[in-house]
């Protein structure tokens, strides 16, 4: 009699370590890219202040990825005026604050919007109703 082997569902630890590694590292990269810029760099480019930064970061009204060292980077292009009125209903839409989870969102290409990024489509006109009907299904 032949025993018939399985595939697991469940990864091995050293492809769960690998992938964790290769997280890691896209990470360390997204923060040190030309685009993210301080909160002190948001405060002025804003005409705010630091606390008004933090606290917009966390009601997810703006994007802020935890630094590895500490404190946030934010993506500048999300100041861009098409963009910053979306952030806020975005998160809702997504069911989320974490920045991370807001940039990953806006930066994967969706095959919802005909393979554009989310932050693509907005640049390029597609309505504020679509991009959240998108969040919202990818929420789900």
């Amino acid at each position: 009699m032949t025993q018939r082997l399985t595939p697991s569902l469940y990864a091995t630890a050293s492809l769960t370590t690998a992938v964790m590694r290769l997280g890691g590292q896209y990470r360390r990269d997204r923060i040190a890219a030309a685009d993210m810029i301080s909160i002190d760099d948001a405060s002025k480019l804003t005409g705010t202040d630091r606390v008004t930064i933090n606290i917009w970061i966390k009601r997810g009204r703006v994007i802020g990825v935890t630094n590895l060292r500490r404190g946030f980077r934010l993506p500048q292009w999300q100041f861009e005026p098409l963009i910053l009125p979306l952030i806020e209903p975005i998160a809702k839409s997504l069911g989320t604050n974490d920045g991370w989870q807001l940039l990953g969102f806006l930066e994967t290409a969706s095959s919802s919007l005909n393979g554009l990024t989310p932050r693509a489509a907005i640049e390029h006109g597609v309505s504020r109703e679509r991009i959240l009907a998108v969040a919202t299904a990818e929420a789900h």
